[in-house]
């Protein structure tokens, strides 16, 4: 049986804890909290000489992933890590380490809609893409107040920016990497909070495709949804009904909300890293977040320089 364990206990922790219950694993819980689970730990030197993980996930505040990954490294940690997404609320030079696999939960990747959606735009030339997600943010956590969540807290880590970064994760995975980008977004004043709210973003990739993508803390009701053109056909995938159009042809599929994660924790546990982000390229999503808010902070087009 893998022992694993899951550092921090809000609701992703929460998620993942009972999913790695699912499939066998022993779950130990890191948590300053009082939480009635089997194996909960105050701190991660304790979890670690009692329940001696292979794999552990961080799942605390955004704002705290880096000094996390470097507190497990200077514990000698050897086993695998996942990072909740994003790995971090600012580019920044990644600890050195020595985990077996180190990876980063843009879960989304597992998404049959999005697997589908990338062999088609593998086998065509993409001429236009456009990317929606919005969601409007009292209705995430139907049991808090939003307004004292981390979503909402710019100090935290919050915003819809790296919120629903899994849309810049997976624009660079299905479409290969941008060239120059623009943007308007941030904070309107909506929802009484500190964080952004709402982002625009207009992007050339190097192959000279045109993409457009918006992000929001306000959509009623939520929208999930990518529409490309190709030379050869119209194709669009919407993640709320769960249906991918290729010009007039409609399949629909069935996904339980949990599958996506399942399948990236079977790949952590089996150590295939053949879809699961990478460090490397998750540091690439924390610098197109950089670029977008220094395009809107400063009205300009900004050039890719890596």
């Amino acid at each position: 049986m893998e022992h694993v364990l899951v550092w921090g206990y809000g609701s992703i922790g929460q998620r993942h804890s009972r999913i790695l219950n699912s499939l066998s694993c022993s779950v130990g819980v890191v948590s300053t909290r009082n939480i009635e689970v089997p194996r909960a730990y105050k701190n991660i030197q304790q979890a670690l000489d009692e329940h001696a993980p292979s794999y552990v996930i961080i799942s605390n505040a955004t704002a705290s992933h880096i000094e996390s990954i470097e507190t497990l490294a200077s514990l000698n940690f050897k086993g695998k890590v996942l990072v909740e997404k994003p790995l971090s609320t600012h580019p920044t030079i990644i600890p050195q380490n020595e985990f077996s696999a180190f990876a980063v939960a843009y879960n989304l990747r597992f998404h049959p809609l999005l697997a589908a959606m990338r062999e088609k735009l593998l086998a065509d030339r993409l001429v236009s893409l456009s990317i929606a997600c919005g969601q409007l943010l009292s209705t995430w956590r139907a049991d808090r107040d939003y307004r004292s969540t981390y979503s909402a807290s710019v100090e935290n880590g919050g915003g819809v920016l790296r919120d629903l970064s899994h849309e810049l994760d997976y624009l660079s995975w299905i479409a290969g990497p941008w060239k120059r980008l623009t943007a308007l977004g941030g904070n309107y004043g909506v929802l009484n909070i500190t964080a952004d709210e709402s982002w625009s973003i207009l992007i050339e990739l190097e192959s000279g495709a045109e993409v457009v993508v918006r992000l929001n803390y306000l959509d009623q009701p939520p929208r999930r949804e990518i529409v490309a053109t190709t030379e050869r056909s119209t194709l669009k995938a919407d993640f709320i009904s769960c249906e991918l159009m290729d010009s007039f042809d409609v399949h629909s599929m069935q996904v339980d909300r949990d599958y996506t994660y399942e399948q990236m924790h079977r790949a952590m546990l089996a150590n295939d890293m053949s879809t699961i982000c990478s460090v490397e390229e998750a540091v690439s999503v924390n610098r197109l977040i950089a670029a977008i808010e220094q395009a809107a902070t400063q009205g300009v087009w900004v050039k890719n320089d890596h």
